[in-house]
């Protein structure tokens, strides 16, 4: 485990950064909302990440008070990382920096990775109420708790029971949502995203 570096600086932006101002650190917490993960699926959704730079990470990130890693029962057996509520209190943190970078994404290059999740906390922060939100795409599924509490804000795959409404779209329409150049309701309204479900979410996104 490193020493933790500061910038010696009597500012608690300075001192947030002291924490979360290492490269990767923010990265993981994006993972880790999805709720618990093992090392292994943080390393494969991590793309450029070095196995070493990540171990490093996670163990300062225990260290402050960000995660845990616990040992799950068997026939598992295997150790995952979770976030805390100091390390979940950095979601809208999250939510404000996305926010802030859309206009830097632009077209999407030749090299940049993507994982369908990756859109998870762009559409939560476009959507408004409670309630699970399963989302269709070219990449893959996933879905959202919308209005979640302590539970995880996203996770892989379809909803893991009844969702509320599930949105079909493709790449373009969520890349353009990303980037801020579209807003829910217009795709919505115009065709480009297609809301099906029966719950209080489905309809609000229809009436929009």
């Amino acid at each position: 485990m490193s020493p933790r570096r500061s910038y010696d600086q009597y500012c608690s932006a300075a001192r947030a950064l002291d924490v979360v101002g290492d490269r990767w650190t923010l990265l993981i917490v994006r993972e880790l909302l999805a709720g618990p993960r093992r090392y292994t699926d943080l390393h494969a959704d991590l793309p450029g990440v070095s196995t070493d730079v990540l171990a490093s990470r996670l163990k300062d990130m225990e260290r402050d008070g960000l995660t845990t890693r616990r040992r799950l029962p068997p026939p598992a057996a295997a150790y995952v990382y979770e976030l805390t509520d100091r390390g979940r209190a950095l979601l809208p943190v999250l939510q404000a920096l996305g926010k802030w970078g859309e206009g830097e994404l632009g077209a999407r290059r030749p090299t940049d990775a993507v994982r369908a999740h990756w859109f998870a906390l762009p559409l939560l922060r476009a959507l408004e109420g409670e309630g699970v939100v399963e989302v269709h795409l070219e990449e893959g599924d996933f879905h959202l708790h919308v209005g979640a509490g302590g539970g995880p804000v996203y996770g892989d795959g379809p909803a893991p029971g009844d969702a509320d409404a599930r949105l079909a779209l493709d790449a373009a329409t969520c890349e353009a949502l990303a980037r801020g150049e579209l807003l829910l309701a217009d795709a919505v309204r115009t065709g480009r995203i297609t809301v099906t479900g029966e719950g209080t979410l489905a309809a609000s996104l229809r009436e929009q």
